[in-house]
Order: structure tokens, then C-alpha cells, then sequence
């Protein structure tokens, strides 16, 4: 298996994801974003976004949809809920959501305050998604109020996609406004060896 990978970028999900699989992968580290510094993947994958993931004639781009192929594909289920499990729906919605409704806004925080050159950041509309990213949270922080992780009690890949999300926006600078359980929730998924091991490299 390979990943091309950006630091801090939505590969984490997946890079996180093989460390605590412990899978054998090898992994390409790219500046960000690689569409313009690294015009040469776009040989690879003529998107220029990565996550980008291989194994054998597999083919992926959507971070949270590698960390379910991979438990799928690997059976590693300690990490995943079986479609007969009575949380698999919460399971599934807790991963699309991490992307669909978590992500998208801090994309463009990112973008207008960080990646566009100087005169065309958009402070407006940086401080308007902010927002939309926090209130975005309210159905997780309800989530968190009793609980230690998101699913059957114990730690999954939806933890990874979600907690991904939560750690991007501490990388803009939004966590300060983050609810004490989902900072604490963060807190936790931070301490976790792989998470660790992920970031290190």
C-alpha cells in the first residue's frame, strides 16, 4: 500500500488510520498544496488533492472513504462496526459527516486566510465559515456529553475521520471556541500512540 500525504492535511485520516491498523504501507509526503508545488503528481493523480491511496490495482482519493476500505478490506473491525451492529448507522453518518459537514467550512477558512495571496483573502468570509464550522459542532457536542468515544464505547475509525476534523480546526486557530467535551474528546484522540506516531512522520 502507499499514501501521498500532506502534513496536517485530510491524509492524516488514513495515515492515522494504518498506524493503528499497523499495517506495512509506504508513505510520499508532498508540500501542500501539491497541485502547485509538486506538478508532477498530477501524473498520479490528475486531481492534485490528496489523500491519494493505492493498493494493488486499488485506487482511492476520499480520506474517510480509505479508513473504511481499509477495515473492510483488512477485516480489522476492532476498528469498525459490522452493518449487523445496532450503532452502524451512527457509525457510517459520524463518517460522512466528518468531511460533508465538518471540513467543507474550515476548507475555506483555510483557503482565505492562509493559502490565497494577500489581496485576495477574504477575512469576511474566513470569519463567516467559522462560524458555520462551530454551530456545525452542535450535534457532536450533544453526542459527547456522556460519552468517551463515538460508537459502542470504544474507539473507531469514526473517531479518526471526526477527530481529524477537530484537529484541523485547532490548526486555524478555532479550537479555543470548541465546548469543554469536545475539547477534552480532542485531547484524548491526541494522546493515542498512532495519532502520535502519524503526526511525527
Amino acid at each position: 500500500m502507499k499514501l501521498w500525504h500532506c502534513k496536517d492535511a485530510r491524509s492524516l485520516r488514513p495515515l492515522w488510520t494504518l498506524e493503528e491498523m499497523g499495517l506495512p504501507y509506504e508513505l510520499e509526503t508532498l508540500p501542500f498544496p501539491p497541485r502547485v508545488l509538486r506538478k508532477d503528481f498530477l501524473a498520479t493523480n490528475p486531481l492534485g488533492t490528496i489523500p491519494y491511496f493505492t493498493d494493488g490495482d486499488v485506487r482511492m482519493t476520499e480520506s474517510s472513504g480509505i479508513c473504511l476500505y481499509l477495515v473492510e478490506r483488512y477485516r480489522r473491525h476492532e476498528l469498525g462496526l459490522r452493518p449487523e451492529h445496532p450503532e452502524y448507522a451512527d457509525y457510517l453518518n459520524w463518517l460522512f459527516h466528518s468531511d460533508a459537514t465538518l471540513t467543507f467550512p474550515q476548507t475555506i477558512v483555510l483557503r482565505y486566510t492562509l493559502l490565497e495571496p494577500p489581496e485576495r483573502r477574504l477575512p469576511q468570509a474566513a470569519a463567516d465559515y467559522r462560524k458555520w464550522y462551530l454551530a456545525r459542532l452542535r450535534l457532536l457536542d450533544a453526542h459527547l456529553i456522556d460519552r468517551e468515544f463515538l460508537c459502542d464505547g470504544r474507539f473507531t475509525i469514526a473517531d479518526i475521520a471526526i477527530g481529524f476534523a477537530l484537529y484541523l480546526g485547532e490548526t486555524l486557530g478555532i479550537a479555543a471556541d470548541y465546548q469543554p467535551q469536545t475539547r477534552g474528546y480532542l485531547e484524548r484522540l491526541k494522546q493515542r500512540p498512532a495519532f502520535q506516531r502519524a503526526t511525527a512522520r
